[in-house]
């Protein structure tokens, strides 16, 4: 009973009362409609939409529409050939001017057509950009969710090691109460369930903490208590060719595949201002200056105008060519980025699949060492209740079950981080 009271002391502040209960698919959830990252990424994805249209490219009219009046008190003083002076001081004038133009391209080296290129290959990268913000959110809260699994299971193991350090000192304290043990014994026993309990101290913190972090990627405003009930099961069907065949669908490879496209837009670009522009307008004008004194004392014009506009490029101290030069250049960096991402992604799944790999196979030997563990502390408890062995014996069973509990979780949690690359990468995370 005693024992009872001291845990419910100890894991009282982590229950909490009535602790609601996120599941790994409620995590996402939240995430997906909250996260700020993914919120941003939708945002430069609409920009994207937004600038894809004829308008932003330049090939739609444009209209204007100039008004301008000016206002003037000016001293004259004129003589004219017939003979007549005017001598007015103050004399008022006004000046009234107002143009209606509509102007469309006609030709432009085909600049139009690739800006419109271009625009749509950056909203095809938008989507592509947000995908690979989801699924590196689903990878980040699953990453958290199951740290939050396994640090509770470092919780158990620490529970299960308290709990034996209590057995050890009660068995020690009722020898000690009829003379058969020495305070040495009682002293170490002692010292074992309070650095048991210390650590259990310390790892509901970890707990604590871990689904702290969770709430943060979860994009919560307010952070409260919740249980995680769940544990850690590992998908071994994964398989290495099947991945590998697979990157050239990766969101981020076809993101740099687009990119590409992008710059290749860009060349076609920079190399149509070396062609001659046309541009076709039509227009309507109002002109009307009117005077107190003056020669002229009232002109009145108005009336549509048409004209076409050609503009040949000649000489500009070589700007364009090193315009599309650098083009080029940029060009040939997105070709050599794709093939360096590549590269680096089907390294990145060849190692990740190796530790994958590997885990697994040490997952099962390990379970077989952790229940062994178990066994042995169990029956050394035994033997040191009948004094056929010594506290230094239980220590070291302890340590054993300890280690091997330790190393069961991280392998398990390890296989699992190494599953949840391996399916961002392939695109799989969520679905």
């Amino acid at each position: 009973m005693k024992n009872i009271y001291i845990y419910i002391a100890l894991f009282l502040p982590l229950l909490g009362v009535a602790q609601p209960t996120i599941s790994l698919k409620s995590a996402i959830d939240t995430t997906l409609n909250n996260s700020f990252d993914i919120q941003i990424a939708g945002n430069n994805l609409e920009i994207s939409k937004i600038n894809n249209t004829l308008g932003v490219a330049g090939g739609l009219p444009s209209v204007n529409l100039n008004l301008s009046d000016n206002q003037s008190i000016i001293n004259v003083n004129q003589e004219l050939n017939t003979g007549v002076k005017i001598v007015k001081p103050s004399a008022s004038g006004n000046t009234f001017n107002s143009t209606v133009t509509v102007g469309m391209v006609l030709f432009n080296g085909l600049k139009i057509r690739a800006t419109k290129g271009r625009l749509g290959y950056l909203q095809q990268q938008g989507e592509l950009q947000l995908n690979i913000q989801i699924q590196n959110s689903i990878a980040d809260v699953m990453a958290n969710y199951y740290d939050i699994i396994r640090q509770q299971e470092y919780l158990k193991i620490i529970l299960s090691s308290l709990d034996v350090s209590q057995k050890k000192l009660d068995i020690v304290t009722e020898r000690k109460n009829v003379g058969m043990a020495n305070d040495a014994d009682y002293l170490q026993a002692l010292i074992d369930v309070n650095t048991a309990q210390q650590n259990l101290k310390s790892q509901q913190l970890m707990v604590e903490q871990a689904k702290t972090d969770l709430l943060q990627i979860m994009s919560k405003k307010e952070f409260f208590a919740f249980s995680v009930n769940d544990s850690i099961v590992i998908d071994r069907s994964l398989q290495l060719n099947s991945i590998t065949s697979f990157l050239s669908k990766n969101p981020q490879y076809l993101s740099a595949e687009q990119q590409i496209k992008i710059n290749e837009q860009l060349v076609k670009e920079v190399s149509a201002l070396r062609y001659p522009s046309l541009r076709f307008s039509i227009g309507y004008n109002v002109n009307r200056t009117k005077n107190s004194a003056g020669l002229t004392l009232l002109n009145q014009s108005y009336g549509p105008t048409a004209g076409l506009t050609m503009q040949i490029p000649i000489y500009n101290g070589n700007a364009y060519k090193v315009q599309k030069e650098t083009a080029e250049f940029n060009l040939d960096n997105a070709k050599l980025q794709q093939e360096s991402l590549l590269n680096t992604l089907t390294s990145d799944v060849v190692k990740t699949y190796q530790s994958y790999s590997s885990t697994l196979q040490q997952l099962d030997s390990q379970k077989n060492s952790n229940e062994l563990s178990g066994r042995l502390i169990k029956l050394v408890l035994q033997r040191f209740q009948v004094n056929q062995a010594t506290i230094l014996d239980v220590k070291a069973a302890q340590a054993s079950f300890e280690n091997t509990g330790y190393q069961l979780i991280n392998l398990k949690y390890a296989a699992k981080i190494s599953e949840i690359e391996l399916k961002r990468l392939t695109y799989q995370l969520g679905n």
